[in-house]
């Protein structure tokens, strides 16, 4: 075994709090070079000040964040599909938003994260999760 490698699960859970967090949603927001070049850095902060003010954001209070909140943001490099971007993923529901602008936050967080319902004008495709399915294409709105 490694030397440091930590066996109690109290520390480890000091050192990473957000394994026994009340996680509900974990939102991933492409900062890759595309997708930063159509302000996705604009739609990142969008989703942490307005997680912020509802006190749904999870993380460190020293930080404005909630120890207790529902909702991870990360930035993350390309997820495969930037020349539409900016990206958003957002699991465990698989779904994945293109074409994302920070004044589509407000509606992606009340609709999708707070009442479960996809937004579909911005949604390129929904990954089953735990499935051998292939990706659900949200279908084409006119």
């Amino acid at each position: 075994m490694r030397e440091d490698f930590i066996e109690d699960r109290e520390k480890l859970l000091a050192l990473a709090p957000v394994a026994a967090a009340p996680i509900k949603h974990h939102v991933f927001v492409c900062t890759g070079k595309s997708c930063s070049a159509r302000d996705s850095a604009a739609v990142l902060e969008a989703f942490e000040n307005d997680l912020k003010e509802r006190g749904l954001l999870f993380g460190r209070e020293a930080k404005g964040k909630n120890p207790h909140g529902r909702i991870i943001v990360t930035s993350c490099a390309s997820v495969g599909f930037c020349s539409i971007g900016p990206a958003v993923m957002v699991y465990p529901d698989g779904v994945w938003y293109a074409q994302v602008k920070a004044t589509d936050v407000a509606e992606i967080i009340e609709e999708h994260l707070l009442n479960n319902r996809v937004v579909e004008r911005l949604a390129l495709a929904k990954i089953p999760h735990f499935s051998n399915r292939l990706p659900y294409f949200a279908p084409a709105t006119t």
